[in-house]
């Protein structure tokens, strides 16, 4: 089953991906993609390893190459997020073809999780015309959203920390 959930920042996005796959048996893997920049980055970080504890989550570290993780069979995956992993590929890594890319490993993530949830933010509805790097990060992230939801049995919106189906049912 994979479930993608979106919404703007700070808006109860993980505490309802970390719920979800509370709920399910077995072993937890958390696939955090922030790559630690910065007071802000560390603090977020911090923020989201206090939101984990104790409920059993292993967690592993991977800011690019998704593809490459080899997770137990039959495990639940909780990726956070989509967003991350998009800006580390295409400005760290400087992938050519970053959903491609991405969209492989969540296929792969997929085949080998029972329950593969992923978190996105929404971008780029404020209108606001950025630099050329930024606006093909949104339009990057746009393809990846569209790409996930279509692949997606189930999509929530969160909105003000309650979940909102979009597609499927919890």
């Amino acid at each position: 089953m994979l479930t993608v959930i979106t919404g703007g920042s700070k808006c109860g996005k993980s505490s309802i991906a970390e719920d979800i796959l509370s709920g399910i048996p077995g072993r937890k893997i958390y696939i955090a993609t922030m790559e630690p920049y910065g007071d802000e980055a560390h603090a977020a970080i911090e923020r989201h390893k206090e939101m984990r504890f104790g409920k059993g989550f292993e967690t592993v570290e991977k800011y690019t190459d998704i593809h490459e993780l080899d997770i137990p069979d039959g495990c639940g995956v909780l990726l956070e997020c989509a967003c991350n992993l998009m800006a580390n590929e295409m400005f760290s890594a400087g992938e050519k073809e970053p959903v491609e890319k991405i969209m492989m490993g969540v296929r792969r993530l997929a085949e080998k999780s029972s329950e593969l949830i992923i978190v996105t933010n929404s971008v780029g509805e404020d209108g606001i015309s950025y630099p050329p790097e930024t606006m093909e990060y949104i339009r990057n992230m746009g393809r990846l959203s569209c790409a996930l939801s279509e692949r997606a049995d189930r999509v929530i919106e969160a909105v003000y920390g309650i979940p909102v189906m979009l597609k499927g049912s919890l």
